[in-house]
């Protein structure tokens, strides 16, 4: 089915059915057509190629740990140095792809990133480790640039789907890399030769050509938007350029975006934080070797391939029925019962339990992560890109926080901190109980009589904004996102005192 565009657009078609800001209204796993399904392939790919480079290291760390003489400490701080840069990082990529698109913001960054992937093959000291661990991370605010990317290229009731798939199987990463570093070093030091301190540093070089690959993709065959890419857009007048502080300030007020920052703080934190000590914590403490370490904490990142995805197509399915505040349910009680396997996994003393803890705990952490980000879009539409920044930082936030107050050190045992990290996962999960939408309602509230999707998106605008126009792509996406309402308020009517947009069947 082809979907022909505004009459500012009249010879654009699309592949797919669209909505009347021309984001695609179903989703074709197994698509490229342009720009929808390709933006959704570039953008997973690349995210999976900054993850599997950010985590290539921990696999490795028996063997990195005796050639440059790492301590307990030397080897948590740079679990912590992995992601901790990327805290402002993805804040600065929200801001980015508010101002320049995400196409340019991605590309830039992974490319900026790949030499301290390089150099990791050169790091002789615990210190140079540090670093460049630290600098590699900066890469995963790719993360930010893929949810908005697929935002704004997927309508509100596909919108989980696309983003749970897209960080999901970028996620991925994380889970690949356990299998990739091992194999990778394995077929160096035995099959060519290399001595074992040698190999490793050999073995950099694959995660290093792989992102730079995935950079050059997305720059010459990514697109901002489904009508083109923004520089084009403002040119011809048909997207309003917008200033940083107007973008900046709608984001830091909006008091939704700062309590899905914290709760996502304690879900895809808690995954962070779990890629950088499984493999360790299985080799140290049941005493199995680097591959069987090394498969074991695969287990848990290459569940994102269908959870963090099941995730944000739960967000979906329940939306329809229930709208919002579906969403918002499904979040808290998925991530609650995701704290209480944590919690489990620290208690358990058995090689088999352990390992069928983890696996059921996986599932659950990160398809908390899917529902946050089926949630995320709908908090700003002016200020997505900060949003998703804010959001994404605070799931390296969490990470580091914990990883510094549970991992750092000798204070507590692995099995403890695990045990302590389910309590503060759960502890942050409640503040989902406060964030409410005026025109949706929230877990234990409706929506507030008499208010719409326009009020809450234009309340974004200035009259004088308003005056120009440049309020225009808020207040289509307000007229498609009614589906939040669920089946109950669909029928409810569409306020007339507003300019409505066209719809495109």
């Amino acid at each position: 089915m082809e979907v022909t565009q505004n009459s500012d657009n009249n010879d654009r078609k699309f592949a797919l059915p669209v909505d009347s800001e021309h984001k695609a209204t179903v989703f074709r796993l197994f698509s490229v057509a342009t720009p929808h399904m390709r933006a959704f392939h570039l953008s997973w790919v690349s995210f999976f190629a900054c993850f599997v480079s950010t985590f290539a290291a921990p696999p490795l760390l028996p063997i990195i740990r005796d050639n440059l003489n790492l301590t307990a400490t030397d080897i948590g701080n740079a679990g912590i140095a992995a992601v901790s840069g990327a805290v402002f990082a993805r804040v600065a990529m929200g801001t980015a792809c508010d101002l320049f698109g995400p196409r340019l913001a991605s590309s830039s960054l992974i490319l900026l990133t790949a030499p301290a992937v390089f150099l990791s093959a050169i790091a002789n000291s615990p210190a140079a480790f540090l670093m460049v661990r630290f600098f590699t991370g900066f890469s995963l605010a790719t993360f930010v640039s893929t949810q908005f990317w697929m935002s704004s290229m997927f309508s509100p009731g596909v919108v989980g789907t696309a983003n749970g798939l897209s960080g999901g199987w970028g996620n991925l990463g994380g889970g690949a890399t356990q299998l990739i570093m091992p194999l990778v070093y394995s077929l160096i030091h035995t099959q060519i030769g290399s001595t074992k301190f040698t190999a490793w540093r050999i073995a950099f070089f694959i995660p290093a050509i792989f992102q730079t690959l995935s950079a050059f993709a997305i720059f010459f065959l990514g697109q901002d938007m489904p009508d083109g890419n923004y520089v084009r857009l403002e040119n011809s007048g048909e997207k309003h350029k917008d200033s940083f502080s107007q973008v900046f300030y709608h984001a830091i007020t909006n008091y939704r975006g700062w309590i899905l920052a914290l709760t996502y703080g304690y879900c895809f934190g808690v995954e962070l934080t779990i890629d950088n000590i499984i493999a360790q914590y299985f080799y140290d403490r049941f005493n199995v070797n680097l591959h069987t370490a090394g498969i074991i904490a695969a287990s848990f990142g290459l569940a994102n391939l269908f959870s963090r995805p099941g995730g944000g197509i739960l967000s979906d399915v329940v939306a329809k029925r229930f709208g919002m505040r579906g969403r918002l349910w499904t979040l808290w009680v998925v991530q609650m019962l995701g704290g209480l396997l944590c919690l489990l996994l620290g208690k358990v003393g058995s090689l088999s339990a352990s390992i069928a803890v983890m696996l059921v705990f996986s599932v659950f952490v990160q398809a908390a992560c899917g529902l946050t980000f089926g949630v995320v879009p709908f908090v700003s539409r002016r200020s997505l890109g900060v949003i998703s920044g804010m959001t994404g930082g605070g799931g390296n936030v969490g990470a580091v926080l914990t990883q510094v107050i549970f991992f750092r050190g000798s204070r507590y045992s692995t099995e403890e901190g695990m045990m302590l990290m389910g309590v503060m996962m759960m502890c942050c999960t409640l503040p989902i109980l406060f964030i409410y939408f005026p025109q949706w309602g929230g877990l234990f509230c409706g929506p507030k009589k008499g208010s719409t999707e326009q009020d809450y998106y234009l309340s974004e605008w200035s009259k004088a904004e308003k005056e120009q126009g440049f309020h225009k792509m808020s207040l289509k996406f307000a007229d498609n996102s009614r589906t939040e309402r669920g089946k109950k308020g669909s029928s409810a009517p569409i306020p007339s005192n507003y300019e409505t947009s066209p719809t495109f069947v």
